[in-house]
């Protein structure tokens, strides 16, 4: 085993990784020397033997064998640091190649080191790069000695400034905070689908909403048992087409009534599901695959083969590895590290054999992104024809599942041998393990950061936002080898600087917004770099106090304004559950308490009558409230605050009891698989909810406690909803 050595702390450091680190207690912890070992063999590191020290000597030389560095990525206005590195006695030629297409010579500075490196001297220039570059995505090309470089050049925006309606002094937007899967209607097959998010936003933009905020929708497993957790996709570049509304597919049209009595059948299938307490992904994805592949064999109008055509282009080798993924999976399942080996790699020769071989099983998947992108831009369009200002805000999951098409496709730029999770903290005082691969950094910048572009854009595609779930995860990471324990990882630090500048570049063409999940154990300057980049923070009603204080609970005017602010969360039971404590009882009986039942129970009520004795203060809540009112007044306080953005969980709404993801749980409890359901803990369907006064009480709540000093003006268009329906 390699010995903790200065040396080794070295290597280490230039690799970014942590050997050492405040806990959530404030405590300084060293990081086991097996777990710097096992993250640096992680990177591609031999520090076996006697290796360190050779290691620690060609990464500290590794910049001089680089004619240039692999990336730079910088704010507008910043000068470019472009270091060049080339023998003695060569004369380089430096071109830039700018997104637009032009072409500009560099020249170059004077030197301003040289060393001897290899056995030759190398001297080090730097480029006289403009400070006045446009955003965007460019190229540095070096050639010397008959050598060429080239180098990606990003140009980011400093901040990424507001909406002009939500930038308004005072200016607030609320929205809809929704699990698709779960919010289900007549006529979706059993799950939550694209058709279900148009209409839900529909409704809640006629009671002045401004967004709705889905979970992530990213790709699942195409075949056998699909993972529940949105959080947990096999790619998050794609979508999954359970979420498809198939009858909106346009070729539909023109299928044969046998064809048309067939897709009918298999929707009736579907919809038997509508009535069961669990969703069932699988079975009505079987049905759905199944009538699907009757459509795409149906012939297309040429303008439909035309675009489809311009799709697969425009998404390039991404999607093909994708599709290709989903074809072999058909076969060998889904586990790719179990398939023949030749197979394994995304870029070898028996898998271009096996595209070749299966064609049209390649095109079937990447038709489904095709379709799922047509649907989903509707859904934009329609959401912003509304009224509303921002639409659909898309969510980023933190990482991929470790056997899935992201894992196969993007070969090293992921890690392997370790996994993504959390250190210890208040709520979990073992850590978790995400069973996530992380991106590499080194990879990521030789890549010119391309991976990562391409799965920020198309979360962005379609979307007036964007909601980065732990957002933390852009600055360090915490890596965890295979086979230890949560708390036995370390902390590997990103380029802060390019991910977020890419990300606000990204958003910034989107015309879009960013929220960061900046929940958790958080280094006190990030969120401090995040708000001044314009990364609007989330905050939960139930953990904001003033820590630099008393403890006490945070007064609503001292909530950040560039925020989003909501009462509860997916890792939270719906409001009305939580007033009731029903997340203490399922944790009891789950076995998950680290005390007994009474004790949890009483410091539960007590957090819980803390606030709600606040709202009595400050006259929104009367004494004798019962729960429908307690939920009502604390949407009511958030109104108070100065946050910019405020989500209401369609789980709310609906009064809603049911947890919907309990952390610490696999096969216990249903994770992910609960339906949307009314009080009772019956199923509900839109249809049926979007009657409920309770619903538009609770709405309107939130409508005129903000105000109407929304973007879009919601109050004139809260008509729309269809006046004071009958029902709850």
């Amino acid at each position: 085993m390699t010995q903790r050595t200065p040396s080794l702390d070295r290597l280490a450091a230039a690799y970014g990784i942590a050997t050492e680190f405040w806990d959530w207690q404030g405590r300084h912890a060293h990081v086991p020397d097996e777990t710097v070992v096992a993250v640096l063999e992680a990177l591609g590191v031999d520090v076996s033997g006697d290796f360190v020290g050779r290691e620690l000597a060609r990464v500290q030389e590794r910049e001089w064998h680089r004619l240039l560095p692999p990336a730079v990525v910088l704010a507008r206005g910043e000068r470019p640091v472009v270091p060049v590195h080339v023998a003695e006695d060569a004369q380089p030629i430096a071109t830039l190649h700018t997104e637009d297409g032009a072409e500009h010579d560099l020249a170059l500075g004077e030197e301003q080191e040289r060393r001897e490196v290899g056995g030759r001297v190398v001297r080090q220039v730097l480029l006289d790069v403009p400070a006045d570059l446009p955003l965007g995505w460019h190229e540095v090309v070096v050639r010397a000695s008959g050598e060429q470089a080239r180098m990606t050049l990003v140009v980011t925006p400093p901040r990424l400034e507001l909406p002009a309606g939500l930038g308004r002094e005072g200016a607030q937007a609320w929205g809809l905070m929704t699990q698709l899967y779960a919010m289900r209607s007549g006529d979706s097959w059993g799950i939550g689908d694209l058709a279900d998010l148009a209409e839900a936003g529909a409704w809640a933009a006629g009671l002045g909403a401004d967004f709705v905020l889905v979970n992530p929708l990213h790709a699942a497993e195409p075949v056998g048992e699909m993972e529940p957790s949105p959080y947990l996709p096999t790619s998050r570049r794609f979508v999954n087409p359970l979420y498809i509304r198939v009858e909106d597919v346009p070729e539909v049209a023109y299928l044969s009534s046998a064809q048309r009595q067939l897709i009918e059948w298999h929707a009736d299938d579907a919809q038997r599901y509508l009535a069961l307490d669990v969703l069932e992904r699988a079975s009505v994805w079987a049905a759905k695959e199944a009538a699907l592949r009757l459509i795409y064999r149906q012939p297309r109008a040429l303008r439909r083969t035309r675009a489809f055509q311009a799709y697969v282009g425009r998404e390039g080798q991404g999607l093909v590895d994708f599709a290709t993924w989903c074809a072999i999976s058909q076969e060998h399942g889904t586990f790719w590290r179990q398939w023949p080996t030749e197979l394994q790699d995304a870029r070898g020769a028996a898998v271009e054999a096996y595209r070749q071989q299966h064609t049209d099983e390649v095109e079937f998947h990447c038709w489904l992104q095709w379709v799922l992108d047509e649907q989903l831009g509707r859904v934009q369009r329609d959401l912003l024809d509304t009224g509303m200002a921002l639409g659909v805000i898309s969510d980023l999951a933190v990482g991929v599942h470790p056997d899935g098409a992201d894992a196969w496709g993007l070969g090293d730029a992921l890690a392997r041998g370790v996994t993504v999770g959390a250190p210890a903290d208040q709520y979990n005082q073992l850590g978790q393990d995400w069973s996530q691969p992380p991106w590499r950094p080194d990879k990521l910048a030789e890549l010119g950061y391309a991976p990562y572009r391409e799965m920020v854009r198309a979360a962005l595609r379609h979307s007036g936002g964007l909601r980065v779930d732990h957002v933390i995860g852009l600055f360090r990471l915490w890596w965890i080898p295979q086979g230890d324990e949560p708390f036995q990882g370390t902390y590997v630090r990103y380029d802060h600087e390019a991910m977020i500048g890419i990300l606000l570049l990204e958003a910034y063409r989107a015309g879009a917004v960013v929220v960061g999940e900046d929940l958790g154990t958080v280094e006190p300057w990030v969120r401090d770099y995040l708000r001044d980049r314009g990364v609007m923070g989330t905050s939960i009603l139930w953990f904001e106090r003033d820590w630099d204080g008393d403890g006490g609970l945070l007064d609503p005017e001292d909530y950040r304004e560039l925020c989003l602010a909501t009462v509860t969360t997916h890792d939270l039971p719906p409001t009305a559950g939580y007033l009731e404590g029903v997340h203490i009882d399922l944790r009891s009986r789950l076995g998950l308490l680290d005390r007994p039942l009474e004790e949890e129970q009483e410091e539960e009520e007590r957090s819980r009558e803390e606030v709600l004795t606040d709202l009595r203060r400050r006259g929104l809540l009367r004494e004798g409230a019962g729960v429908e009112e307690q939920v009502e007044a604390l949407h009511a306080f958030l109104t108070r605050t100065p946050a910019k953005l405020l989500g209401v969980s369609i789980s709310d709404l609906a009064g809603d009891k049911r947890v919907i993801n309990q952390p610490g749980t696999d096969e216990e409890y249903p994770n992910w698989r609960v339906p949307l359901a009314g009080p009772e803990g019956r199923p509900v369907l839109l249809e049926e909810l979007i009657t409920w006064r309770t619903a538009r009480r609770l709405a309107r709540t939130v409508e005129e406690g903000t105000g109407r000093t929304g973007p879009a003006g919601g109050a004139a268009r809260s008509e729309a909803a269809g006046g004071e329906a009958a029902g709850r």
